[in-house]
């Protein structure tokens, strides 16, 4: 288990503002499971058109959260060290309930089966203990 800053996790993955949507690693098993914070902020620059009076964080950016947290998992390998882990699908998603700004979303994924560079990851999303997305996301390490 430990516990690692946006610069650590920038040198595991090579996402960078402004689309690095994770904050801190809370726990990190290397290709078994990462555990991450992001602290969703109003500044956040899709807020302003999404949607005006009424913010709420796009799903397709919780998904893209919760594939940077099974990143980490997966490129923390000493095998995957420098590699880029990439979309290969995104199953079974479902949106339980909005993420608006002042949310702290705890997004967990855990590895569910691998094959070479191709992965399953089961995530999950979490605002204060209730499911926000649940997905089961494939990747393809390259």
């Amino acid at each position: 288990m430990s516990v690692l800053t946006t610069k650590e996790i920038m040198e595991i993955i090579p996402h960078r503002q402004p689309f690095l949507l994770v904050d801190t690693i809370e726990e990190l098993e290397p290709g078994v499971k990462a555990v991450g914070k992001k602290c969703v902020s109003y500044n956040e620059p899709y807020f302003a058109g999404h949607f005006p009076g009424e913010p709420v964080m796009p799903g397709v950016l919780i998904v893209e959260a919760l594939a940077q947290v099974g990143a980490v998992a997966i490129l923390s390998q000493p095998d995957f060290k420098g590699k880029t882990a990439y979309f290969g699908s995104i199953n079974s998603a479902k949106f339980k309930q909005k993420v608006v700004p002042g949310d702290v979303l705890t997004l967990e994924t855990e590895i569910i089966k691998t094959k070479g560079p191709i992965g399953v990851g089961s995530a999950k999303a979490y605002v204060d203990g209730k499911l926000a997305v649940q997905a089961e996301l494939t990747f393809a390490v390259g």
